[in-house]
């Protein structure tokens, strides 16, 4: 595509990005930064990890996103029962009621959907969140031989509640990697809950119009793509990646000291790919390091596993990834 439509593209993708916060501003308030943090992971086709209490709207701010998307939404709340067929689908025997022949039907599973909802993802066993995460990471399913392709854009949203640790099984950090951003979402400010409460206790339910229809997002997602991005941005990005890692020669003493295990490649390529999709969402034609900076700490604090020193010391992976962008 020549560069003239790809400017025409970003315009009206700012364009959309204005409308779709206007719209959702009826029913969901406050909560803007997850709210371009969840963009920009749809855009880069990438998995999304909600860590936050009940009751912040987490499930209707993923429902609402659906709706001005256009897009088939399933929720999934996992439970320590579930299986993986109760997630992917399931093959039954069904008979031909003319011929008389028996022959086994395959009958999809809430996975075929294009944003799906994995409620409480850390509440069942590893069997069942391996499914998921397999199908998160080859966009299809596979049962009893055959395989599935899941349509496109497909999209995951999990939520983890971390107060509630009893009865869990934690995600494992290879699966964990999975995700491009673990997104805190904290309490609402005062003003934000006065609003949130005035407006779930009236009559007034608010319907929500399309805002992007299911090819423009993918004419989005390959834009992302073809963006240009200076290889300053690029190096910043793989620098701040391998300062996480105690064995590097590029950490510092304080990263040797309170991190066991850095972040991978993944993450530098989640930088760079999140730092396109923030800065054509701005309107701008290339991302900054600031870009990076920004994106720093959704794509990297479940990626650092911090060692016994750190926990003594009462330092979260929050506040190390701050001491390493003020170093940085």
């Amino acid at each position: 595509m020549d560069k003239m439509s790809d400017v025409k593209l970003v315009k009206q993708l700012t364009k959309t990005r204005d409308q779709f916060n206007a719209e959702i501003s009826k029913r969901v308030l406050g909560q803007q930064e997850i709210i371009d943090h969840i963009l920009i992971a749809l855009l880069c086709k990438g998995h999304t990890l909600l860590v936050g209490v009940p009751g912040l709207a987490k499930t209707l701010l993923i429902k609402s996103i659906a709706e001005l998307l256009d897009l088939n939404f399933s929720r999934i709340q996992f439970t320590p029962d579930l299986m993986p067929s109760d997630i992917t689908g399931t093959e039954i025997i069904e008979e031909d009621q003319n011929s008389g022949k028996r022959e086994f039907r395959f009958f999809k599973g809430p996975i075929f959907g294009n944003i799906i909802l994995a409620d409480e993802i850390n509440r069942t066993p590893p069997k069942t969140q391996a499914a998921l995460l397999e199908a998160m990471q080859e966009h299809g399913v596979t049962t009893a031989g055959q395989t599935y392709v899941l349509e496109e854009p497909f999209f995951v949203l999990a939520t983890q509640n971390p107060i509630e640790q009893e009865g869990t099984y934690p995600l494992p950090e290879a699966q964990l990697d999975r995700f491009m951003f673990n997104i805190k979402i904290d309490y609402p400010s005062h003003e934000d809950e006065v609003s949130i409460v005035k407006s779930t206790t009236s009559e007034d339910d608010k319907k929500l119009n399309t805002i992007i229809n299911r090819n423009d997002l993918i004419l989005y997602q390959d834009l992302v793509r073809r963006v240009p991005i200076a290889d300053n941005v690029v190096d910043f990005a793989v620098e701040l990646v391998s300062k996480t890692r105690p064995k590097s020669d590029k950490s510092s003493s304080a990263i040797k000291d309170w991190i066991d295990w850095g972040a991978g490649p993944r993450a530098s390529q989640y930088l760079v790919l999140g730092a396109k999709a923030k800065a054509i969402l701005d309107g701008r034609p290339a991302p900054e390091i600031d870009d990076i900076k920004a994106l720093a700490k959704p794509v990297l604090r479940h990626r650092l596993i911090t060692n016994f020193n750190a926990e003594a010391e009462g330092l979260s992976t929050d506040d190390i990834l701050i001491k390493l962008l003020e170093e940085g």
